[in-house]
C-alpha cells in the first residue's frame, strides 16, 4: 500500500507543492513605497514575531506558536486589502555559539551559519507567509554597520533637561561632555564569571551561578560602557499610556522603573555626610540606624579598625550573590557593624552605620535611614541585633503600630506631630530644605544600562582609547568586524578575548580599539527598523520607507507584536529608549515602536511540565508534520486554548485536527479504488439552502470576529460546525464552499490552495478578498414550537417568528402525529405560548 493512502489525505505532496509555488512567485514580497507594484492606495499593516535566537537544538512546539497567530494575522489582512509587512530574521549574536567555539575552535559564524539553515528550513515547512526578501541577521556585517551607527548616534547625545530630549552632544555648554553623554564610561559592579569570562546580567545569573552552564557568578569592580536610560525613565512610564498593552505588561515595566517621590536627606559623619533617598521623610524621628551597600564607597573612610575584619569578610560574601538573591524577602537578614555613627539631622541623635546585603548600591543612593518600627525588612533586621525600635506613625483605628507601613498621624516627632502623613512628609522636606539638611527628590529603581560584555561573539565598539580618553570613530570606518582569533577562549584577566587580537587592537601609534563588545540586546533593539528597508546601504532605514511602514495615527509604529512574555521587560525597555532617542534626533517618525503587543502563552510537554532536554519531553514540529501535516500543526497550535494562556500538548489533540482537515478534505474530493484523488460529484454549482446559507453567512461573521479578537481557537470551533452542517448534505454548493476555503486558508494555507485548485476556482486563493456577510441572513425568522399533549412532549415543529396563535395552532392541530393522538377524542382546550409551546388538553 502507498504512503498517501495511509495518510487521511496526501498532504505529504500538497505541502511541499504550495511551498514551491509561494516561494518560485513571491507571493508574500511586500513591495517599498516607489518599488514595482507597490500599491500606495492600500492601508498598511505591520505584523512582527520576536525574532528568535537560532540555537543549535532548532524549533520545538513551543516557538511556532506565536508564529502561527501573526501568519493567520498576515494573511487575512492580505485579504482584507492591505500592504502587510510580515518578515522574519534571526537575533543571532549570544553565548552558546560561542562557547562551542570555545569548545570546538570552529568559528561561531559557521556554527550561527548552520543553526539558521536549520531553523528557516523549519519554519518553511510550517508554511509562513514570511516576506523572506526581508530577512536579516544581527550577525551580518550589513546589518550590525547599523548597530554600530545607532551607538555612535546615542554615544554623540546628550538628554537636555530644558527640551527633555536628546540633542547632538556639540549643543551642550558644559566643560565636560562626558559627564553628560547618554553613552559613558563608569566603574561598576558586575557579575563577573571567570569560566565564561564575561560579565553577565542579572536576568543571566540563577542562584549565584550563570545561566548558561552553571558557573559560579561574583560581583566585583569593571570598567564598562553604560547607556543612561535613566534620563528617560520619565518618559518610558508616560509614555506607556497610549499603547495597546496588556496592563499586566505595563505594569511590570512601571514596577522595573520604579518610580519614587520623596527626599534625599544628609546624615553628617565627621566632615563627611552620607546622602540617603526615602518615601516617608515624615518617619525621620524613628530612624534608629542607617545601612550601606556592602559595596558603598564611603565605607574604606569609616570603618574603624576593630571592625575592619567582619566588615571585609561580609563583603566577599555578598560579593558571591546576585540582587536577586539578596533582596528575597524570606532571607534571613544579615549584616555587619561598622564601628561609626552618623547624626540624624532632624534629632541630632547619633546613630550606629552598619552594611547589609539587603541594601543595593544601584537602588536610590546605596545607603538607608532605617525606620524599624514602619518597615518589615529594617523591623527584622533590628529585632535580630537589638537595635533600637521607635514608634513614630499611629496607624488608625486599633492596628498594632509596630510594624505599620501605611499613613496615619505623626508621633513622636516634634516638628510634624499631630499631622497626617502626606502633610507631614510636606512640611518636613520644607524643613529639610530651609536648612540645606535635604530637597524633594524622585528617584528611580531602573538602573543606567550595562552595556559591555567580554566576549567574541558580539557588535565591537566604534571607540578607540588615545591618552586615556575614548572617542568615536567616523562613520566612514564601519562596520568594526571582530577579527578572526585563534582561540576563543576567556583571557582569565578580565580582559575581553578581542585583547587577544594585538594587530587589530592598535588602531594607530596612540590609540588602541575598544575590546569589549555590546551585549546580545543591542541587534534587538532596532530590527524592526531594519525590516522596513534591509537592502538600504545608504541610510539604516528610508525615510519615506519608514515612514510609510511606522506610520499611522497612533504613537506605535509595529501594529502587532507578538512574543513571550520572557521579554515583557528588558527587550521593551531597551528598544523603547533606543527608539525614543532616535527619535528625538529626527532619525524616525514615531515616538514609539510597537503600538498592540501579545504574549503568547507557554505550551507545555504532554506531562504538564515546561518542555526542556533534561525532562525528555521536548516534541519536535519536523515529527508532527510528518506524521499529520503543517495544516494539521498550525491549526492544532491555535486550537490548544487562547492564545495568551498556557496550555499542555497533546498528540491525540493534533490528531483530532487533522481529522478534520481529512473530513474538509473528503467534502470536495473522493478516492477512487486506485487511491487516486478527484473532485468528488456531489460538489455541484447549485443554489444553498435557506439553513446552508444561515451557517456560511454565521461563519463569515465568527471567524472574522475572532481572527479580529486573535481568538483563533473558537474560529476553528465555528469551521467544525460548518464542515459537520455539509458533511451529510447530497449536494455540496461551490458557492459555499468558494468562501468558506477562503476563511480555512490563514489557518490551512495548503490544503486550501490544494481544494482551490481542485475546484477551479478564479485565480490565487491568496489573492481573494476576505468575505463579507448578510446580516439579514443571520436573523432568526423561525422557532422550534414544542407540542405537547396533556402536559407531555408529543413532537415539536418550526414556525415563522412573525405567526399569530391562531396559525401555530393550527399548525399543531394538522400535524400528523398529533392527529393519531388526538382523533376521536375531544380537545378541551389549546394553550399557546407563542414562540415556545403548543399544550393539547384532552
Amino acid at each position: 500500500m502507498s504512503s498517501e493512502r495511509r495518510k487521511p489525505y496526501p498532504f505529504d505532496q500538497i505541502e511541499p507543492k504550495w511551498q514551491a509555488i509561494w516561494d518560485e512567485r513571491q507571493i508574500f514580497h511586500a513591495p517599498n513605497p516607489g518599488a514595482k507594484n507597490f500599491d500606495a492606495a492600500k492601508p498598511k499593516f505591520y505584523v512582527l514575531d520576536m525574532f528568535p535566537y537560532p540555537s543549535g537544538a532548532g524549533l520545538h512546539v513551543g516557538h511556532p506558536e506565536g508564529y502561527t497567530a501573526t501568519d493567520i494575522i498576515a494573511r487575512y489582512k492580505r485579504m482584507r486589502g492591505f500592504n502587510v509587512l510580515h518578515p522574519m530574521g534571526w537575533d543571532a549574536f549570544g553565548l552558546p555559539a560561542e562557547q562551542y567555539a570555545i569548545k570546538s575552535g570552529q568559528h561561531p559564524a559557521v556554527t550561527t551559519r548552520e543553526n539558521v539553515t536549520k531553523f528557516k528550513s523549519q519554519l518553511k515547512r510550517i508554511g509562513f507567509s514570511y516576506d523572506w526578501h526581508r530577512e536579516i541577521n544581527t550577525t551580518d556585517p550589513r546589518y550590525f554597520k547599523w548597530t554600530q551607527w545607532i551607538f555612535l548616534q546615542i554615544y554623540n547625545s546628550w538628554l537636555n533637561p530644558k527640551t527633555n530630549k536628546a540633542e547632538p552632544i556639540k549643543t551642550y555648554r558644559g566643560k565636560n561632555p562626558d559627564e553628560v553623554r547618554l553613552a559613558y564610561v563608569a566603574d561598576v559592579l558586575v557579575n563577573w564569571c571567570p569560566e565564561l569570562g564575561t560579565v553577565l546580567a542579572n536576568e543571566e545569573v540563577v542562584d549565584g551561578k550563570s545561566e548558561v552552564g552553571g558557573f559560579p557568578v561574583v560581583r566585583r569592580p569593571m570598567r564598562q560602557w553604560m547607556l543612561r536610560i535613566t534620563a528617560y525613565a520619565e518618559r518610558l512610564i508616560d509614555e506607556l499610556e497610549g499603547l495597546d498593552w496588556p496592563q499586566g505588561i505595563k505594569l511590570f515595566q512601571r514596577n522595573w522603573i520604579g518610580r519614587s517621590e520623596g527626599a534625599e536627606v544628609d546624615f553628617k559623619i565627621d566632615d563627611k555626610k552620607i546622602r540617603v533617598f526615602t518615601t516617608r521623610p515624615d518617619t525621620l524621628y524613628g530612624a534608629t540606624y542607617m545601612v550601606l551597600a556592602p559595596e558603598h564607597s564611603l565605607i574604606d573612610l569609616i570603618v574603624t579598625e576593630e571592625q575592619w575584619p567582619a566588615v571585609r569578610d561580609y563583603r566577599e560574601k555578598t560579593a558571591r550573590k546576585s540582587d536577586l538573591e539578596r533582596t528575597e524577602l524570606a532571607k534571613e537578614k544579615t549584616g555587619v557593624f561598622t564601628g561609626t555613627y552618623a547624626i540624624n539631622p532632624v534629632n541630632e541623635e547619633k546613630i550606629p552605620i552598619w552594611i547589609a546585603d539587603y541594601v543595593l548600591l544601584g537602588y536610590g543612593t546605596g545607603a538607608i535611614m532605617a525606620v524599624p518600627a514602619h518597615d518589615e525588612r529594617d523591623l527584622e533586621f533590628a529585632r535580630k541585633f537589638n537595635l533600637p525600635i521607635r514608634r513614630v506613625v499611629q496607624p488608625p483605628g486599633d492596628e498594632e503600630p509596630i510594624g505599620f507601613v501605611g499613613d496615619g498621624i505623626a508621633i513622636n516627632s516634634p516638628i510634624i506631630d499631630g499631622l497626617r502623613s502626606r502633610e507631614a512628609i510636606r512640611k518636613i522636606t520644607a524643613w529639610l530644605e530651609e536648612r540645606g539638611l535635604g530637597k524633594r527628590a524622585i528617584n528611580y529603581k531602573l538602573h543606567d544600562w550595562l552595556f559591555s560584555r567580554q566576549r567574541y561573539w558580539g557588535e565591537p565598539f566604534p571607540i578607540v582609547w588615545e591618552d586615556g580618553k575614548h572617542r568615536a570613530l567616523d562613520e566612514s570606518e564601519l562596520p568594526v568586524v571582530p577579527p578572526p582569533l585563534e582561540d576563543y577562549k576567556p583571557t582569565g584577566t578580565g580582559e575581553p578575548p578581542l585583547a587577544k587580537a594585538k594587530d587589530w587592537i592598535r588602531y594607530s601609534k596612540k590609540a588602541v580599539r575598544e575590546t569589549n563588545v555590546m551585549p546580545q540586546w543591542a541587534g534587538s533593539c532596532w530590527y524592526y527598523l531594519r525590516f522596513c528597508d534591509p537592502q538600504n546601504d545608504q541610510r539604516f532605514v528610508g525615510e519615506k520607507t519608514e515612514k510609510y511602514w511606522m506610520g499611522g495615527d497612533k504613537p506605535g509604529g509595529v501594529d502587532l507584536y507578538v512574543g513571550g512574555t520572557e521579554h515583557a521587560v528588558l527587550h521593551l525597555l531597551y528598544a523603547r529608549f533606543w527608539h525614543k532617542v532616535l527619535f528625538d534626533l529626527r532619525y524616525v517618525s514615531k515616538p514609539e515602536p510597537f503600538q498592540r503587543l501579545v504574549n503568547q502563552g507557554i505550551i507545555l510537554g504532554e506531562d504538564n511540565q515546561k518542555m526542556s532536554k533534561s525532562r525528555g519531553n521536548i516534541v519536535n514540529p519536523d515529527d508532527v508534520i510528518e506524521q499529520y501535516g503543517a495544516d494539521a500543526f498550525r491549526c492544532y497550535e491555535m486550537f490548544m486554548g487562547p492564545l495568551e494562556q498556557m496550555k499542555p500538548w497533546s498528540m491525540r489533540g493534533v490528531e483530532g485536527i487533522a481529522r478534520f482537515l481529512a473530513r474538509v478534505w473528503r467534502l470536495m474530493m473522493s478516492e477512487n479504488q486506485a487511491g487516486q484523488w478527484g473532485l468528488s460529484p456531489a460538489v455541484q454549482d447549485v443554489d444553498l439552502t435557506k439553513a446552508q446559507r444561515k451557517i456560511l453567512h454565521a461563519t463569515i461573521k465568527k471567524v472574522t470576529d475572532d481572527i479580529e479578537s486573535l481568538s483563533f481557537n473558537t474560529a476553528i470551533s465555528q469551521m467544525m460546525i460548518f464542515v459537520n452542517a455539509f458533511t451529510t448534505a447530497q449536494t455540496i454548493p461551490i458557492s459555499a464552499m468558494q468562501p468558506f476555503l477562503v476563511l480555512l486558508n490563514p489557518f490551512a494555507p495548503h490544503l486550501s490552495s490544494e481544494l482551490w485548485e481542485k475546484l477551479k476556482l478564479p485565480g490565487q486563493i491568496t489573492e481573494q478578498p476576505w468575505p463579507g456577510y448578510d446580516e439579514r441572513f443571520l436573523v432568526e425568522d423561525e422557532v422550534e414550537i414544542v407540542i405537547q399533549v396533556n402536559g407531555k412532549v408529543r413532537d415539536r415543529m418550526k414556525m415563522s417568528i412573525q405567526a399569530s396563535e391562531e396559525e401555530i395552532k393550527n399548525a399543531a392541530l394538522a400535524l400528523p402525529k398529533i392527529q393519531g393522538l388526538t382523533a376521536g377524542k375531544q380537545i378541551r382546550k389549546v394553550v399557546v405560548i407563542p414562540k415556545k409551546l403548543v399544550n393539547i388538553v384532552l
